[in-house]
């Protein structure tokens, strides 16, 4: 079996990613697009049993999958969705001092997440997680 191309353009393609959240915010540090990806995985993954947060990641691209299973504790208490305004706070509360994401980041990173996947692999799944994990992916 060959190496799948996905690993072998997997630092290409995260960089055609952080490209385009850079394009679409006019934000310019890739570091404030890493921590502001982040933010919206682990804000995200939160709300997931582990289960179903491993079918969600291995519907992403390498890097971002990896970015998503990062420093995770899957013993932490799971929260519930709630308005989009409470989920970007916490979003934005990661590394805080240091966070610059702008109140329509988890906007920014689902439009940018939603260019790197299969499409209809991505809503596939979305549809068989809990209430309110389709309508956080919405741009």
């Amino acid at each position: 079996m060959t190496m799948p191309g996905e690993y072998r353009r997997a630092s290409e393609d995260f960089d055609g990613y952080l490209d385009d959240v850079r394009a679409d915010t006019l934000i310019d540090s890739r570091n404030v697009v890493y921590t502001m990806t982040q933010g919206v995985f682990q804000t995200f993954r939160r709300r997931l049993d582990v289960a179903d947060a491993l079918r969600f990641a291995d519907v992403l691209p390498p890097v971002l999958r990896a970015i998503f299973v990062a420093d995770w504790n899957p013993d932490e208490a799971k929260r519930s969705f709630v308005d989009r305004v409470a989920m970007t706070r916490e979003v934005q509360s990661l590394r805080g001092d240091h966070n610059f994401a702008p109140d329509t980041v988890i906007r920014d990173v689902a439009m940018a997440v939603r260019k790197h996947v299969d499409a209809a692999a991505f809503d596939r799944v979305l549809r068989t997680l809990p209430g309110g994990a389709e309508e956080f992916w919405q741009p």
